[in-house]
This record gives C-alpha cells, sequence and structure tokens, in this order.
C-alpha cells in the first residue's frame, strides 16, 4: 500500500504549491447586485463576479475538515469519519448534490470537464482574479480522488448509502450514520469509473503542466505546478491500466458496486476508454494512445450516438477532443479534418435540426427523457462544446451560426426564458429562493420540506439547479429536486462558459435586465409534472399574467376571439409538447 507516502507528500506540498488566496477573500455580492449594469469593459465585472460565485458553490459542497480559509460560513466540519470501515482517511472531497453522498463517477466528469475548461478558456480565471480559487476547488477535490484511489488497482467510487442518506434532511451537524464505502478493484471492476477518473487526473494534469491545446484559445490559467502534474498524471496511468486490464474484465462499475446504480448507474464504458486515451495521449506526447482512442470509437460504434454529453456520456466531446490534438500535433495520425466532419455532424444536428433534441417555444434545447430531471445540464454542455468547437469550424458560417446557438442557451439559463428567472442561485433578485439543498435550506423535517423553514436558510451563491420544464416553466419549489436540486456537474460548463465570456465580451449577462420581481409576475399556477410531483400532470397552466390577459379579452372584443386565442394556445401547447408537430 501507498497511500500513507501519498498522502504524506500531499499533505506538505499542498499549503506550498497552491496559488495563494486573495486577502481580503472574494465573497458573493447581495443578489439585488445583478440586477445594476456595469461599465462596457474588459474584463466585465459581472461576468467576473458570475464566475466567482460559480466556485464559491463548490466551496459550499465541501465535506471534511473546513480550512481556516473557509469563505461558507454556515457550512461545518462534517463527515469526519468517512473512510474508517475500510482503515483509509477518505474524508474531504465534495457532496455530490442537495444530500450527502459522496461520488467518484460525477465528481470525476465535474474536474476533467473543468479542467478541460481551464485550459482552453483559462485566462478568464485570470481576469477574473479567480484563478486562486480554480485552484482550490481542484485540489480539493483531485485529493481525495487521490484518497480514493490508495492502489494502483483499487478505486473507492462512492462514500455514504443512498437510501440513509435520502431518508435525512437537515444540516451537516448531523448526517446519518454508518457511511459504508464501495470500491471497484481488480477482481470487481468498473472499467467506466476508473477510465472517467482516469481522464480526470489526465486533463488536470495537462492544466497543471501548461499543455496547450492551440494557440486559438486563450491558454491555460496560471496554476502551473510540474510536480502537481506529475502526481495527477501518476495516478492517470495506473487508473488506466487498471480499467483496462483488471482480472475481473471490463464491466460497468454498477455490476460489482449495486448500490452506485441508484444515484449514477452508468451506462457503458466505451466513450470513458476514448476519453482517458485521449488525456493521457497529450498528457504523455503518444501516438500510440491516440491511436487506441480511435480504435475505442470504432470498436464501441461510438459514432452512433447523437445524445447529451454528461457526466454518463463522454461521447459528444470524443470528436472536439480529437479534433484539438489532430490539429496541434499531426504526428500522431489523426486526421483533423475527419474529426470535423464528425463533429458537425453532431452540432449540425443541434443547431439546424434532425438530431433527438428540440428547442422548446421559450429556446431551451431538450432532449425527451435525458432533460426531464435537469433540463439545463444538456443544454449548457451543448453550448459550452459548440463555444469550444468555433475555432475548429470548417466555415465562416458555422462559426457564426455555432457561437449564436451556443450564446442563446446560456442567454436563457441567465434569464432570457418565459419565466424571466436566471437559474443560477444569488445571481439577480429573480433567481431561484428554493434550491434543493439539505444543508442551505435550515430545515430539519423532512415530511415539510417545503414550508419548514418558509425561507431558505442559507443563500447557495453560484449553485446552478436543474431547470425549468419541457413547457418553459419553473416553480420554485424546495422538494421538486428535478427543478431545483443542484450538482457538482450541474455548475460546470457554466464555468467554462462564464472564463470564456470574462475573455470576450463587454456585454452583461442577461439577468442585470431584470428588475426584481419579474420572476413573480409569470411564476406559473398549479404544480410541476416532473419523478418528484405528479399533482400537475393534467396539463400544463398559465402563468398569472397570460390569465390576467385572457381573463380582460371576452369582455373588449367578444367570445370569438376569446375562442380562437384558447384554440391558438392548445395548438402551442401541442408543439411544444412534441417538436414535430
Amino acid at each position: 500500500m501507498r497511500t500513507p507516502l501519498v498522502l504524506v507528500f500531499l499533505a506538505s506540498s499542498r499549503v506550498f504549491a497552491q496559488v495563494p488566496l486573495p486577502d481580503p477573500p472574494f465573497l458573493p455580492q447581495n443578489a439585488s447586485a445583478g440586477a445594476s449594469p456595469s461599465s462596457a469593459a474588459i474584463p466585465n465585472s459581472q461576468w467576473s463576479s458570475l464566475l466567482g460565485n460559480l466556485l464559491y458553490f463548490y466551496e459550499a459542497q465541501r465535506s471534511g475538515k473546513l480550512p481556516s480559509t473557509n469563505r461558507v460560513k454556515w457550512r461545518n466540519d462534517s463527515a469526519l469519519t468517512d473512510g474508517q470501515d475500510v482503515k483509509l482517511d477518505l474524508t474531504g472531497g465534495l457532496y455530490d448534490a442537495g444530500d450527502y453522498i459522496k461520488c467518484t463517477f460525477p465528481l470525476s466528469f465535474t474536474v476533467m470537464s473543468i479542467c478541460w475548461g481551464a485550459t482552453d478558456f483559462g485566462k478568464g480565471y485570470d481576469l477574473a482574479n479567480q484563478t486562486p480559487y480554480l485552484d482550490d476547488m481542484l485540489r480539493w477535490s483531485l485529493d481525495w480522488l487521490i484518497k480514493a484511489h490508495p492502489a494502483n488497482n483499487t478505486l473507492f467510487v462512492q462514500v455514504a448509502n443512498e437510501e440513509v442518506d435520502n431518508a435525512y434532511w437537515g444540516g451537516d451537524h448531523n448526517i446519518p450514520l454508518p457511511r459504508p464505502s464501495y470500491q471497484i478493484n481488480d477482481t470487481s471492476p468498473g472499467t467506466d469509473a476508473a477510465a472517467g477518473t482516469a481522464a480526470a487526473f489526465a486533463a488536470c494534469s495537462n492544466l497543471y503542466a501548461n499543455r496547450i491545446f492551440s494557440n486559438s484559445y486563450s491558454g491555460p490559467a496560471t496554476l502551473q505546478n510540474a510536480t502537481y502534474a506529475a502526481t495527477l498524471l501518476e495516478h492517470a496511468k495506473q487508473l488506466f491500466t487498471f480499467a483496462t486490464s483488471a482480472s475481473g474484465g471490463q464491466a460497468v462499475y454498477q455490476r460489482s458496486v449495486p448500490e452506485v446504480g441508484k444515484a449514477y448507474a452508468s451506462s457503458g464504458y466505451g466513450d470513458e476508454l476514448a476519453i482517458a486515451a485521449l488525456f493521457l495521449s497529450w498528457a504523455t506526447n503518444s501516438s500510440s494512445l491516440y491511436q487506441q482512442a480511435q480504435g475505442y470509437w470504432q470498436q464501441y460504434s461510438l459514432g452512433s450516438y447523437d445524445g447529451v454529453f454528461n457526466w454518463d456520456s463522454k461521447t459528444p466531446g470524443l470528436p472536439v477532443l480529437f479534433a484539438q490534438i489532430a490539429q496541434a500535433n499531426p504526428t500522431f495520425g489523426g486526421n483533423a479534418s475527419t474529426w470535423q466532419t464528425v463533429a458537425e455532424k453532431y452540432f449540425d444536428g443541434i443547431v439546424y435540426g434532425g438530431g433527438p433534441g428540440y428547442q422548446t417555444h421559450g429556446g431551451l434545447l431538450y432532449y425527451k427523457g435525458d432533460s426531464d430531471d435537469a433540463s439545463l445540464n444538456p443544454s449548457l454542455n451543448a453550448a459550452m462544446l459548440l463555444t469550444r468547437y468555433v475555432p475548429l469550424a470548417s466555415t465562416q458560417s458555422r462559426r457564426n451560426d455555432y457561437w449564436n446557438y451556443a450564446n442563446a442557451q446560456v442567454n436563457y439559463a441567465l434569464g432570457n426564458n418565459p419565466m424571466q428567472a436566471p437559474y443560477i442561485v444569488g445571481a439577480n433578485p429573480n433567481s431561484p429562493q428554493n434550491p434543493h439543498s439539505a444543508m442551505a435550506s435550515g430545515g430539519n423535517n423532512i415530511s415539510d420540506i417545503n414550508t419548514s423553514p418558509l425561507q431558505e436558510a442559507y443563500v447557495l451563491y453560484g449553485g446552478v439547479i436543474g431547470g425549468p420544464d419541457k413547457y418553459d416553466r419553473f416553480f420554485d419549489i424546495r422538494a421538486d429536486w428535478p427543478e431545483t436540486e443542484v450538482a457538482l456537474d450541474y455548475n460546470a460548463p457554466m464555468l467554462t462558459l462564464a472564463a470564456m465570456h470574462v475573455l470576450n465580451d463587454t456585454a452583461d449577462p442577461f439577468y442585470t435586465s431584470l428588475k426584481a420581481g419579474a420572476y413573480d409576475s409569470k411564476k406559473p399556477q398549479g404544480m410541476p409534472c416532473d419523478d418528484a410531483y405528479t399533482d400537475g400532470c393534467s396539463g400544463p397552466q398559465l402563468s398569472q399574467d397570460s390569465k390576467i390577459v385572457l381573463g380582460v379579452i371576452p369582455g373588449l372584443t367578444g367570445l370569438s376571439i376569446f375562442s380562437l386565442l384558447v384554440w391558438w394556445a392548445m395548438i402551442s401547447l401541442r408543439r411544444a409538447h412534441d417538436p414535430l408537430y
């Protein structure tokens, strides 16, 4: 076992290697500040504040012994016995969402995405003075993933039992015990989890080693540390070998650990193998690993997938990364134009139509099934990939169209939507007031989450919530987790997008144009229809404004016009329900 040596190294080097944190620290402003336009300049102060808030959210999700630099004063030390059941220190890390479990699979995707984004658009963090907090957030996450990998062929994939955790609603002082530790190993493998974590380590090693892809991007954030990059790369290599060579064969990780399938079941492992091989190829300057990644693309028929990019499916990101590396180093044997064609087939299906996603009437990219429990996540991940791909696009028209489409999705999330609500907590007076978060709510009555207390006790600044339904309705109900829950991976694409806007945008985020009360005038009546609530499944309800308008019309113009408007509304709702209508 090499855990003690690794942990001693990290404990002794972490303080000296980390980018110094600002003094005084960055702290989120009151939401009212998000309704005030800034002066047109680069860096834009509103985009810089948003980037800071998005990183602040991850600090609010911390588990373990909190450092003296902790900025979230309502958080406490928590889960200090994690790992004792396996005689290891598994304290630290991040809680995955609105509860208290720690999950390696979505965490590794989150840090992979953030490190990839900070490699391409990292100077945005520098301009916003957020690079120290980026470094702090990544190290807190990566140091825990290192703990979770105590031996070459062992990876802990979850801490805490999902059912026990779901039965608890309260603060971080009384998190229920026991908190079992679940692992994959040589005889009980998890190809997806091992390869996905290898990809995270390799992507972040590239960032810390300053391995840029192209001058078409701003370049990495200024947090380089060769020693830390080497440590991450060593873990990436070991985990990739584990993923490809376990004596127990290859399998999705829930086959070995059924418990993980309750929250984060994996649909396959070909995409994780491919993206791990790609990031490792760049980290080690290996053409053979690049060729191996192309082999996985063929072997697992990844080209037939046209769905979403998320913690479970990394496939849509692969053609972009293939193209980036092929363009950066043609000696690897990749054909950049071939991968351009593959990427543009996927992106054209989004932007011009023909793919499985469609746009709601309000303009949100929506995938039936994948968008039902977190509608903003597919949209923002698509916007992030489109933005990254723009410099590689084959035609000027595509560059323009991809950029405009991505910006429209970002603007939707930031308040240019039928609800006039920016879906980031604390960004603006119209932001969600009731995120589904046990620790932020201040309540402890699981049978009365919505009204105990009536007002959320703490503002979970920077948390990107699940988002509205397919009719663009958002109810802002605390117990309605598909719409209001926060999660580590929800914030990841918005971080990259915000960093890009800090670099390039003099205009403010859309929400600065929204005044207090805008959402209240649009808030729908009734209840939602989703996996948390069935009360509203009899059909969409109109907003209060719409009801007032429809109530006035008969007296002004007669019942005939009113009937025509009702007919038009019914047709509109059918179109929202069925994109092919």
